[in-house]
């Protein structure tokens, strides 16, 4: 056997460079670091080694960084993924909201915090978690539960075995999701005679499972049975490419598809089978559909509770669930009749199963009468208007998109409305991180996405609170020469938590920064924040100069609009209940009468 003799640390990197997606790409883009105790001897020797082939990205902080990462992954449709190198301690545990985000969105991400000395000579080091009763423990233990896969890498052959089961996690569409090696720094450092042959080119080819026939004959034997059938597209049409068969799917069996956060734009929002969005933020006409539906076709998606209304939106006794999904996990949720498959394979054969079967025309005009109401609520306000609302800002951006246009968001209020409001040009139009609804995904996420699709004009939304809790990897983006558009809207606090505690009979209390103990009022000046780190700013009174703004714009660095909005406004249409649990006891009249309304509504789910 041929061997070549590398540090740990220098044959994890060449590895990296070995591994291929199906397209002949590298299946790692490059890697992000932020070099410290525990890493900067022995990875980064290695990454500095192999700088021109594999490039290293330098942050402001490892969790944004995971969230570039993560981006890009998503964008990409999971075919291409980063890796994140840490040092040991903090650097290691502020990956771990970012890895449970990944491990939430079923994205994939390496990452690779440094660890204690695995022969223990200096023990305790610098920045080390003792637990008292257990001498194996290391602060990267808190990676165990949101990782996919994870190992501790104690001796450098172990990367022999270790780095393909990793991706293996990586690559699986069932199984996809973090995976994490927590590479001890003397081991990094460490030489072993390595066999060539595990540096030879693999390439990790997505599978397509194919269904089970028997459970084909049982979702064909549903879907024929129907009348008003309905598809709720999740994220795996996306990452299944199943786009274009699903708009052959529903327009050749004339059934009507609604979008998740995560599903949507997979059908461009005026195809005559978009029905919009659906769920606690979703459309009236779309809701309409599912509360009449008798079987609904959950298609790559884990029926979150926005999703489902808490599982409140599905009123029609007659109401069965086929669940399509390549994770059986999610497959058997709520009793559902079962097909474990790749979507488009799935689609494709579930199609030729069910012949010419087509479903009656649902409902009228319903599609029509909610782009009204959108149209209503995103147009540009009368003469005068001293505060924009987020559905406002909005309907500026939508004017300003084009065909190469993403929007992206993750948290606050904006999430709710884009999913309502935003009209989806195609596929990769819309970006939202919402299964774990992360705050500081989004300016960090921007810059993923750019770096997945260069040609998208990336326009990402944050509300001040989200930019107050990770705005740092604004100036990474403008070292990097990344061009994207960050809109600001400023609503003094976290306006949509807010709206919840009042909407739950709460107090306003603690949320808006109006209605926090302060000894100053809060003076930000988002617009000279952004310029110190090298962004284009400037600060707009209106829709009409937010419009005028964007129409300016030169595409080149990141260019900040910071606007003034009103925190108090949603969009009354559509949407549907949220299970969010109000005390039983308070000396409140208000939490009192929500109780007595959430506990009617619990009445009103049990019928569904």
């Amino acid at each position: 056997m041929t061997t070549i003799r590398l540090t740990a640390a220098q044959a994890l990197v060449r590895f990296l460079e070995n591994q291929f997606n199906q397209d002949g790409e590298r299946f790692i883009e490059g890697v992000w670091a932020i070099f410290g105790h525990g890493n900067v001897a022995g990875m980064g020797e290695a990454l500095y080694e192999a700088r021109d082939r594999l490039p290293t990205y330098r942050g402001h902080n490892e969790q944004t960084m995971a969230h570039a990462g993560i981006a890009y992954a998503k964008q990409l449709r999971r075919r291409r993924a980063m890796a994140v190198s840490t040092s040991i301690g903090p650097g290691a545990t502020n990956l771990v909201t970012a890895a449970a985000l990944a491990h939430v969105n079923r994205l994939p991400i390496l990452l690779l915090p440094g660890d204690v000395f695995a022969g223990r000579g200096p023990d305790p080091v610098l920045q080390q978690i003792e637990d008292f009763s257990d001498a194996t423990l290391s602060a990267n233990d808190s990676l165990r539960p949101v990782s996919r896969y994870f190992d501790r890498i104690t001796r450098p052959e172990q990367l022999i075995t270790a780095l393909p089961r990793a991706f293996r996690v990586m690559s699986d569409p069932a199984d996809c999701g973090p995976a994490t090696l927590a590479l001890c720094q003397d081991v990094q450092a460490e030489a072993y005679d390595y066999p060539t042959s595990m540096f030879a080119p693999k390439t990790w080819a997505m599978r397509r499972p194919a269904p089970d026939m028997r459970e084909l004959e049982q979702a064909a034997e549903a879907l024929l049975k129907a009348k008003n059938p309905v598809i709720i597209a999740g994220g795996g049409v996306h990452y299944s490419q199943a786009c274009a068969v699903l708009e052959k799917f529903a327009t050749d069996h004339n059934i009507p598809v609604v979008e998740t956060q995560a599903g949507k734009s997979a059908l461009v929002w005026d195809h005559r089978q978009a029905f919009g969005p659906v769920g606690v933020t979703g459309a009236a006409s779309a809701n309409a559909v599912c509360a009449k539906a008798d079987l609904v076709i959950g298609l790559g998606t884990r029926f979150q509770d926005f999703t489902t209304a808490s599982w409140s939106l599905f009123k029609n006794p007659s109401c069965h669930i086929l669940a399509l999904n390549i994770q059986s996990y999610d497959a058997i949720k709520h009793q559902a009749i079962s097909l474990v498959c790749d979507a488009r394979t799935g689609l494709e054969q579930l199609s030729q199963m069910i012949g010419d079967y087509r479903a009656k025309d649902q409902m009228g005009s319903i599609r029509e009468d909610w782009f009204s109401e959108v149209d209503m609520v995103t147009a540009a306000p009368a003469e005068g208007n001293a505060l924009a609302t987020d559905m406002q800002v909005i309907g500026a951006v939508q004017r300003a998109a084009t065909e190469k246009t993403t929007v992206m968001c993750a948290a606050g209020t904006m999430p709710g409305e884009l999913h309502k409001l935003w009209k989806s040009y195609n596929p990769g139009a819309y970006h939202m991180e919402y299964g774990y609804s992360c705050m500081g995904y989004e300016i960090a996420g921007a810059m993923g996405i750019k770096m997945a699709e260069p040609w998208r004009d990336v326009i990402c939304f944050t509300g001040d609170g989200t930019y107050m809790m990770a705005n740092s990897e604004l100036a990474t983006a403008v070292m990097m020469g990344i061009n994207y558009t960050l809109i600001i809207t400023d609503n003094r606090g976290f306006g949509c938590i807010n709206r919840l505690q009042m909407a739950t009979g709460g107090a306003e209390f603690n949320n808006l920064l109006d209605h926090t103990i302060h000894e100053q009022p809060a003076e930000i000046d988002f617009v000279k924040h952004a310029q110190s780190m090298g962004a284009t700013a400037l600060k707009v009174a209106s829709i009409a100069e937010l419009e005028q703004g964007l129409k300016q714009r030169t595409g080149k660095g990141v260019e900040v609009f910071v606007i003034d909005t009103d925190p108090y406004p949603s969009t009354e249409a559509g949407g549907a209940w949220w299970d969010v649990a109000v005390p039983e006891i308070s000396e409140r009249d208000e939490v009192n009468q929500a109780r007595a309304e959430y506990e009617a509504a619990l009445i009103e789910r049990k019928k569904t």
